[in-house]
């Protein structure tokens, strides 16, 4: 729910930072650096993010977060089987969540593949509402750049607000960090002015080490967010690993004084699952973030949970699952 404009330091040039200049002009510079960061305590980082997850919200706070991250949410839908009059309907849900109340805030962002965007785009047309669009061969980025970047053109010409890559995992896993870097620089042009959300797939990285690594490679290469999932795989967002980003883009901001969202994706279905992500925010990165601007959630079920749990609040009813659509 983002008031003011961005800063200029917040918009300013996605270029490798000055202070880390030096680092991403050669594969074996990158892999130093990388490799310098410091471990992961994996057995630290999981007790840190259970013990945040405890923390209690009183019931006029917790109004507020759940507005809040209704206000954060990509609410999102890439099935083979989507067709125009879905993505109208999920763009007017977007744009009032909740018919019945119309102080509901609306989402974030609608989440679309790319021939979806024009019809996404005149479905939230002068609501605020942004249009993402997942490109790069998503979900599993198994593609030629030439065709990623013809993806992400096309996505853009078409309306779109934000682009949600995916990185070369085999690239990362292989140790090719320079052409997982590259990429995301190469799609970050491609994207023009839409904001670059940039999706590891958390899941396939093996690695709390893995995670960090790519995240600075993100930060590095311009990505304007980090995201933990595509949603398409078995283990998606989830506290630890989204702990782990949050920490990466505060100690980037305090190096370079340039700023970069984080979207946890995938799994998050609960309003009780969301405030946690909220507190992990808040107690890790900073009230900096807890805006739509530096912080969403990728997601389709956690909306309704969210507006039930809300007009439970509002009325001291719980309307029950026949209060929502079934998207």
């Amino acid at each position: 729910m983002r008031t003011t404009p961005p800063t200029k330091t917040e918009e300013a040039g996605r270029a490798t930072p000055g202070a880390f200049a030096d680092v991403t002009t050669s594969a074996s510079t990158l892999r130093r650096f990388l490799h310098g960061l410091p471990g992961v305590d994996a057995v630290g980082l999981e007790a840190r993010a259970a013990s945040l997850g405890t923390r209690s919200i009183k019931t006029t706070a917790k109004a507020y977060a759940i507005d809040l991250a209704i206000s954060m949410i990509d609410l999102t839908t890439l099935e083979g089987a989507d067709t125009p009059g879905k993505v109208r309907a999920l763009g007017a849900k977007a744009v009032h969540p909740d018919p019945t109340d119309r102080t509901t805030p609306r989402t974030a962002a609608v989440c679309v593949y790319p021939d979806m965007v024009a019809t996404a785009k005149e479905a939230v047309a002068g609501s605020g509402v942004k249009v993402a669009s997942v490109a790069t061969a998503f979900p599993a980025g198994r593609a030629a750049l030439g065709v990623k970047l013809a993806d992400v053109r096309d996505a853009v010409a078409a309306g779109a607000d934000e682009i949600d890559m995916v990185i070369d995992r085999g690239a990362f896993l292989a140790g090719d960090y320079l052409k997982v870097h590259d990429e995301i620089v190469a799609v970050k042009e491609a994207s023009g002015s839409a904001r670059l959300k940039v999706i590891f797939e958390t899941g396939e990285l093996s690695t709390y080490d893995n995670i960090r690594r790519a995240s600075w490679i993100g930060m590095l290469a311009g990505a304007d967010f980090i995201k933990t999932s595509t949603g398409k795989v078995g283990v998606n967002a989830t506290p630890a690993n989204t702990l782990l980003m949050l920490e990466a883009v505060r100690d980037f901001r305090a190096q370079t004084g340039v700023q970069v969202g984080v979207k946890p994706a995938g799994g998050i279905r609960t309003s009780k699952d969301a405030l946690k992500f909220l507190v992990l925010v808040n107690e890790t990165a900073g009230a900096d973030w807890l805006d739509d601007h530096w912080f969403r959630f990728g997601a389709s079920s956690l909306l309704n949970d969210l507006l039930m749990q809300r007009q439970k609040l509002a009325t001291g009813r719980y309307s029950g699952p026949d209060y929502v659509t079934v998207d």
